[in-house]
């Protein structure tokens, strides 16, 4: 872990000047670092039946989130997400003691289910607070926190398992994509001391080892890309956004921009499934097709059109979730989360798995509607040949008597 910077090395980093020193005086005096994992679970989840399960146990651990900033018909999740509060765990550290973080999990109606584990921090100085976030990331993706990332993964399909259609450990007819999941990490901060406006916190704090998760120096075309997707809507809030990690300012404490960020890449999740899904069964259905063409000219035609309705099911049940996972959020007046969002998205590059996934359908979709015409085809011919046996037939025994 690294220590608190020297002000040497703080000044080679950002330049000497009046603010190069402050970075090793501002505090964090409230804020967190949130790790997130992402599983993919059942094609759907009855929302409503879960939160009935957990709440006749114990209703104080489950809510619907809604976010708080925006106003329902400028923004709002399509379904909201459920959370469930798991308690608190401890997260195994490497070479020294756990670390102690409260731990929840939100289900999607499209199959998703996000755990997140959340570290507070408090009267830290910045490099602490930076080293406590590197900390906890590497901490999560040691193979000795796997344990616990599985056990809380598991005690959400214990609680919510009644509510999964056609789960995806051992659900009847449920493909499986193994060891698909996504992480991502929030570092949040409520209140600076002294205070900093979002201008003074990129000039005078350096944000690059949080959101790189780097220790050594970056080079500037780096270190400009990183703080590429910023913004601010009021002067004292801030979000920066990377790949896996992003950085967020937010006074009064409302979540709706970690909201955001959680929901897409619950949306990244469940696309990169649906692609890896329709990977699998193209080359099923191609050896499927293979076989009908080598079965006898009689029972070829059945064959493609049960080959042909199970291709019309497969696209028509992965349209309708990849509609779900797109409607996870619906965006029409609030311009700063709709940008944060839209930033988002392009950062995962969504947009680049549902081009793939379009695309893999339309293969299946053209594949049924050539199955079908095929089918229709030999049926057509199997009734000529029919035709032409009875005409034959006919002659053949007006001759005969």
């Amino acid at each position: 872990m690294g220590g608190t910077r020297t002000r040497a090395h703080a000044e080679a980093r950002r330049g000497a000047g009046p603010g190069a020193d402050r970075g090793s005086e501002v505090r964090v005096e409230a804020g967190a670092v949130h790790v997130l994992r992402l599983y993919d679970v059942a094609w759907a989840i009855d929302l409503a039946r879960v939160e009935a399960l957990i709440a006749a146990q114990t209703p104080e651990a489950v809510a619907r989130i809604r976010l708080t900033r925006a106003e329902p018909k400028a923004m709002a999740f399509g379904v909201p997400p459920l959370e469930i509060w798991l308690g608190t765990v401890e997260l195994p550290m490497a070479g020294g003691p756990p670390i102690k973080a409260d731990a929840t999990a939100r289900l999607y109606d499209f199959g998703a289910v996000s755990i997140a584990l959340r570290v507070p921090a408090a009267g830290l100085t910045w490099n602490e607070f930076t080293d406590l976030a590197l900390t906890v990331d590497d901490a999560a993706a040691e193979p000795a926190a796997a344990e616990l990332w599985t056990t809380l993964i598991e005690r959400v399909r214990r609680l919510a398992l009644p509510a999964f259609e056609r789960p995806s450990s051992g659900g009847v007819g449920r493909p499986t994509v193994a060891g698909l999941e996504e992480d991502y990490l929030l570092a949040t901060v409520q209140r600076f001391d002294p205070p900093l406006n979002a201008e003074q916190i990129l000039e005078e704090l350096d944000l690059i080892p949080l959101l790189s998760g780097e220790r050594r120096e970056l080079s500037d075309a780096a270190r400009a890309d990183l703080l590429r997707y910023r913004f601010s809507y009021y002067t004292t809030d801030l979000a920066v956004l990377t790949w896996d990690r992003a950085f967020l300012v937010e006074p009064t404490g409302d979540r709706d921009v970690a909201d955001v960020l959680e929901v897409a890449n619950a949306q990244l999740l469940e696309l990169r499934y649906y692609d890896e899904l329709l990977d699998q069964e193209l080359p099923r259905t191609y050896a499927r097709v293979a076989e009908a063409r080598l079965t006898r000219f009689a029972l070829s035609s059945r064959r493609y059109r049960y080959l042909a309705r199970d291709i019309q099911t497969l696209v028509a049940e992965v349209t309708e979730i990849t509609e779900r996972i797109d409607n996870a959020i619906k965006v029409t007046e609030d311009v700063y989360l709709a940008r944060i969002y839209a930033s988002a998205l392009e950062l995962f590059r969504v947009p680049s798995w549902v081009t793939s996934v379009d695309r893999k359908l339309a293969i299946l979709k053209d594949t049924y509607t050539a199955l079908s015409d095929e089918a229709a085809t030999i049926r057509i011919e199997v009734l000529e040949a029919a035709i032409v046996l009875l005409i034959i037939l006919e002659i053949l025994l007006a001759f005969v008597f």
